[in-house]
C-alpha cells in the first residue's frame, strides 16, 4: 500500500520552474531517501507534500488526503522536522512537548502518558525539567524527533535530520529513526546529503533541476554505473577526459580536478588502460561504486557539504515576490 501518492507535481514561481511535473510513490513503513543538489527542487517537494506550500499543478496525496483540498488531514497525519531547529530553547524539554500537544488537541489523559514515553524513547526522560538552551545540538533533534511523533503520525518528514552533528550523534540519531521504523511501522521520508545515511534507506529518488532522474533502491541505483569506479589526476584533465571519450567511449566526469568513470572489470581493463595511454597521468585508483558516484554521474557534480533546504525555500519566495505573486 502506498502512502504518499504523486502524480504531475509541479511549482512554479512566477517564470522559475522549481518542481516540474515529478511522479513517485511512497510505500507504507519504507525509509524513502529524497536526495539532490542544491535547488533542485528536494525542499519545495516536501513542503507541498506538508501542505507548507500549494502546487501549481499536479496532485498529490498524504495518508489517502488531498494535500490541497484536505490540509488539515494531512497535517494530523505527518510529524515534521525541519532543517532549522524550531524548539523553543527557553522552555523545558517537557514543556516543549506539551505546548505541541495541546496545538494538535491531544486530550490529557493520552497526552502526560505520550510525552513520558517519547523522553524516554529518546533517551531524555532525565533531563525533561531542563531548558533546551542546555541542551547539545545531538540532544536538540533529538527532542525535535519526540514531538515530530507527539500526535502519532503516518509519516515523519526529516529534513537533513542530522545536518551539523558530530559522525557520533547522527550514527545515535540514526539508531531512533531505525527504531521508529521497526517498532510504530511508520513511513520516513527524509532529505540528506550524507551518502553514508542514505544507504538506510529503502528507496531513494534524486531529483535535480525539478525532475526525477532515478528512483530505487540504493544497491540498483549503485549497480547501474555499470561496473568499478576509476578515479585520476592528469597533467591536462581536459586532454585525457577527451582521450577516455575517444579510444573506449566513455563519459568520465570532472569534479574538484579529478576524473571519475566507469567501467566493468576494473581491475581488467585498468592494465590495458595504462599501457595505451597518452595522457600524463599523476594519480590513479580503484573502488566499487558508492552512492555519491551515483549521485556525480546523474547530476555532473558531487552534492555539496551544506544542507540546501532553507536557501532553496529563500530562493523560490524572492523570486515569486520579484513577480509579485
Amino acid at each position: 500500500m502506498n502512502i504518499i501518492e504523486v502524480e504531475g507535481l509541479s511549482k512554479n514561481f512566477g517564470h522559475l520552474v522549481a518542481v516540474d511535473k515529478v511522479d513517485f510513490q511512497v510505500a507504507e513503513g519504507e525509509i524513502f531517501g529524497f536526495l539532490g543538489p542544491n535547488g533542485a527542487g528536494k525542499t519545495t517537494t516536501i513542503n507541498m507534500l506538508c501542505t507548507l506550500l500549494t502546487p501549481t499543478g499536479g496532485r498529490a496525496t498524504v495518508n489517502g488526503y488531498d494535500v490541497v483540498r484536505q490540509r488539515s488531514e494531512v497535517r494530523r497525519s505527518i510529524g515534521l522536522v525541519f532543517q532549522e531547529p524550531t524548539l523553543d530553547e527557553y522552555l523545558t524539554a517537557e514543556q516543549n512537548l506539551r505546548f505541541h500537544a495541546y496545538a494538535y488537541k491531544i486530550p490529557g489523559e493520552i497526552r502526560e502518558k505520550r510525552i513520558s514515553e517519547l523522553l524516554d524513547l529518546v533517551e531524555l526522560s532525565d533531563r525533561r525539567k531542563s531548558k533546551v538552551r542546555t541542551f547539545s545540538g545531538g540532544m536538540k533533534r533529538r527532542l525535535e524527533i519526540a514531538r515530530g511523533l507527539l500526535h502519532s503520525p503516518r509519516v515523519l518528514f526529516l529534513d537533513e535530520p542530522t545536518l551539523g552533528l558530530d559522525p557520533q550523534t547522527r550514527r545515535h540519531i540514526w539508531d531512533y529513526v531505525l527504531a521508529l521504523r521497526k517498532q510504530h511501522s511508520l513511513t520516513i521520508f527524509l532529505t540528506t546529503h550524507y551518502m553514508d545515511e542514505a544507504e538506510n534507506c529503502d528507496r531513494i529518488t534524486i531529483i535535480d533541476q525539478g525532475h526525477i532522474i532515478a528512483l530505487d533502491t540504493p544497491d540498483k541505483l549503485k549497480d547501474a554505473l555499470g561496473g568499478d569506479v576509476i578515479t585520476l589526476k592528469a597533467q591536462d584533465n581536459n586532454a585525457a577526459v577527451l582521450e577516455l571519450k575517444e579510444k573506449y567511449s566513455l563519459s568520465p566526469v570532472i569534479e574538484n580536478g579529478t576524473i571519475t568513470f566507469s567501467v566493468p572489470q576494473g581491475e581488467k581493463f585498468l592494465p590495458k588502460m595504462m599501457g595505451n595511454f597518452q595522457s600524463p597521468l599523476v594519480s590513479i585508483s580503484l573502488r566499487r561504486p558508492t552512492l555519491d558516484d551515483v549521485f556525480l554521474k546523474l547530476t555532473g557534480r558531487a552534492i555539496r557539504e551544506e544542507g540546501a533546504g532553507i536557501k532553496e525555500l529563500a530562493m523560490k519566495v524572492r523570486a515569486m515576490r520579484g513577480h509579485g505573486r
